[in-house]
């Protein structure tokens, strides 16, 4: 790396959009973006992103303003994402898949004032969207005027922006699995916190980043801008499937990924995994939910490169980092507090906990120079989130239940929420989904609890089989029940061709109830 943009790495603090300017300088022909359609080396990138800074400042934006994206990733998408950064917009990327007002009301919300959108948004943006917003099809679509024609002239240079840490950089909106989605206010500070990590994974120049989750979800994010920060390439596809997958890792030589648990599992699962050249791999990330301690075995026996799982928050507040490959005992875990996280738990009352009592399991609370402003316009929802200790210090609940073990890493039991209390006695849906999980015919389950008029709550599992396996319903049940206590037994198992998932891999624990009382 030259010696300016080392020197910018290590500052207290600094922009992302600058570093990518230094590319642009040192190495302009290094390639920056990459998608089926387009490549975008750092001097075209650079200057793409004045021409979008610009033309946002044309349209009157100011700092602290917003715009929104609702699209597939792309190389424009990412364009643009950045060039608004650039003139310190910040950026609310929205979920294709949302329902037209929800669409409308996150627009609204985030108080945006630029729709940017494609093809795969055309069913959402309807009558339910706020008038008078400025709509911009990022891909020649009917979604809104030309990217083109809205761009400013070749060559032009927006007026300078120096970005604060405090400044939003962009608002994510939580998946909405369990309610109304809330905007989660994440600053220019936080996200220099996570690029500044990014030199302990060899991210730099020759780092090739193939990223299949979508650009909306901090799942991606959190790796996207260390990839572009230290002047690597990203590789983004838009819809994920497990060999075209495997195709383009083996094509691009690629160095880096983020992957969600059920694509590890559906990649490690198909039958050509092992005829792929994963040779230059060095670090595969995973995120955004339970991931399974059998699976990290076999990928990090079957796959080169190592395995690191991040436990944290979009909301932020402290990480946990599981570095599989140097801890193959500790694979059920999700690692130990990452430097300058400071993790506790709580119990139910708010009172700590000690971290050293074995039998100590309690809500897991954390903080870090990596945290959310606060939720956007819902001051109470963000003093819910918070948990303040003795001295003051703020902390961000997550809502998970955990245990320090004595090595200091923290194991997950379940979402406080999704904890059964049946007949007064605590089930952890996670315990039983591991015990179904070892029956050769499971390849997929999920636990809920559902309303009982005898025991207040009750669990029911829902199960996906193995392809060609004949297992009953009944027999499935009972061999469970055989293993689990009295007061874990399930009420009810089903069989589900597929559990309903959000586009980051967490399952849709709500429909799964709806399904059961419907």
């Amino acid at each position: 790396m030259h010696s300016d943009f080392q020197a910018a790495i290590d500052s207290e603090f600094g922009a992302i959009a600058d570093l990518v300017r230094l590319h642009a300088r040192h190495t302009p022909g290094h390639a920056a973006l990459a998608d089926a359609q387009h490549t975008l080396d750092y001097r075209a990138l650079d200057a793409l992103m004045d021409r979008i800074a610009a033309s946002l400042q044309r349209d009157g934006l100011q700092p602290g303003d917003a715009i929104a994206v609702c699209a597939t990733s792309s190389v424009n998408y990412a364009a643009v994402f950045l060039g608004a950064l650039r003139a310190g917009v910040a950026v609310a990327p929205l979920a294709p898949g949302s329902t037209p007002a929800s669409l409308a009301r996150m627009i609204s919300d985030a108080d945006a004032r630029i729709l940017f959108s494609d093809a795969s948004a055309a069913e959402v943006i309807g009558p339910a969207q706020p008038g008078g917003i400025a709509r911009v099809a990022l891909d020649g679509s009917q979604v809104g005027g030309a990217f083109d024609a809205w761009l400013a002239p070749a060559g032009a240079q927006p007026r300078p922006v120096a970005a604060q840490p405090s400044w939003p950089f962009n608002i994510i909106y939580s998946s909405g699995t369990t309610g109304e989605p809330k905007g989660i206010v994440q600053g220019h500070g936080m996200r220099w916190a996570h690029v500044q990590r990014g030199a302990r994974y060899e991210y730099d120049s020759r780092t090739v980043t193939l990223l299949s989750t979508p650009l909306y979800s901090n799942t991606t994010l959190v790796v996207f801008f260390p990839t572009i920060a230290f002047g690597g390439c990203v590789v983004l596809m838009p819809k994920f499937d497990a060999l075209g997958y495997l195709q383009l890792a083996e094509k691009h030589r690629v160095t880096h990924t983020m992957l969600v648990p059920v694509q590890y599992q559906r990649l490690m699962a198909h039958p050509r995994f092992d005829a792929h050249d994963l040779s230059s791999y060095k670090f595969k990330f995973s995120t955004s939910a339970p991931f399974n301690a059998a699976l990290k075995a076999d990928v990090l026996k079957r796959w080169p490169g190592g395995l690191i799982e991040f436990y944290g928050m979009t909301e932020g507040g402290g990480t946990c980092i599981l570095e599989a490959h140097l801890n193959p005992t500790k694979l059920h875990t999700v690692g130990q507090p990452a430097q300058g996280s400071d993790i506790r738990l709580i119990d139910e009352e708010g009172n700590e906990l000690s971290r050293d009592d074995p039998d100590a399991a309690g809500e897991v609370v954390g903080h870090s120079a990596g945290m959310m402003t606060g939720y956007h316009r819902q001051p109470e929802k963000t003093r819910e989130a918070e948990w303040f200790d003795a001295a003051g210090k703020r902390f961000i609940r997550t809502g998970d239940v955990g245990r320090f073990d004595a090595d200091g890493f923290l194991t997950l039991f379940d979402r406080k929420k999704d904890m059964i209390i049946s007949g007064g006695f605590n089930i952890y849906p996670s315990d039983l989904e591991g015990v179904v999980r070892g029956h050769a015919a499971v390849a997929d389950v999920a636990v809920v609890g559902v309303p009982s008029e005898q025991w207040g709550e009750t669990p029911v599992a829902f199960v996906v089989r193995r392809e060609g396996d004949t297992t009953t319903e009944a027999a499935l049940l009972q061999w469970t029940n055989d293993q689990l206590g009295k007061t874990q037994r399930l009420a009810r198992l089903s069989f589900i061709d597929e559990l309903p998932r959000s586009a980051i891999g967490k399952v849709l624990k709500r429909e799964l109830r709806e399904r059961d009382a419907g």
